[in-house]
């Protein structure tokens, strides 16, 4: 069975920093250049969906520096990492509650979907102000509204992005083992592999160790 859709929670850009006596900002920066790397073997190896964890809606919670170099971060990168995508026919959506996000970073948000909605290659999701329960109730209020009832169909046609299929293999790296709300819909009958690589370090070889794993696991679907 392939790998049709990757999800990669991306942990552990800022002990990376520190254990080389950097601020963590400089995490954060290596990371996007990791994502880029994963994303170059994601699409060599033919796989359709992979979608990065990036930033929860606990992590607003974290310091105000770091929080806003984040947001910086995101406004400065998107639109130029949108283009790229278009370049090599992907497509770059992002996933989660449009609440707290400044306007600003909302319309570069907006814009960078409108670059590559007719992609038709890789899609690129990315978690941003992401939580697995909040999408599952937003989603369901939409539904209520939309449908006039609650069911796993119409909660399912209002998740953000709808028209992303499940995960088939979660990866988390830093060592840590546990989802932290990703994608908890979608992950439902995902497989999970846990690596102790932070995220910083990971490269295209790393989507290839992925696979390998992936193929020895037996999908049952509960049958």
């Amino acid at each position: 069975m392939s790998l049709i859709h990757l999800g990669v929670i991306a942990d552990g850009n800022r002990r990376w920093a520190k254990e080389r006596g950097l601020p963590s900002i400089e995490g954060h920066r290596q990371g996007l250049k990791s994502i880029e790397k994963l994303v170059n073997g994601a699409m060599d190896a033919g796989i359709q969906y992979i979608t990065f964890y990036v930033f929860s809606t606990e992590n607003w919670g974290r310091s105000e520096k770091e929080v806003s170099y984040i947001l910086k971060l995101a406004e400065t990168k998107i639109l130029g990492y949108a283009e790229k995508m278009k370049a090599r026919n992907g497509r770059m959506v992002i996933l989660g509650s449009k609440g707290r996000i400044p306007p600003k970073l909302l319309t570069i948000i907006e814009k960078a979907e409108k670059i590559t909605e007719d992609c038709d290659g890789i899609t690129v999701g990315f978690c941003f102000n992401y939580g697995g329960e909040l999408e599952i109730a937003d989603a369901a209020n939409v539904a209520l509204e939309a449908e006039g009832k609650i069911t796993p169909e119409t909660i399912r046609k209002h998740l953000y992005h709808p028209e992303i299929p499940d995960i088939d293999m979660v990866v988390r790296t830093s060592g840590e083992e546990r989802i932290s709300g990703f994608m908890l819909w979608r992950s439902s009958y995902a497989e999970f592999m846990f690596i102790k690589k932070y995220f910083p370090e990971m490269d295209e070889d790393d989507i290839k160790t992925i696979l390998k794993e992936y193929d020895k696991r037996n999908r049952r679907f509960g049958k």
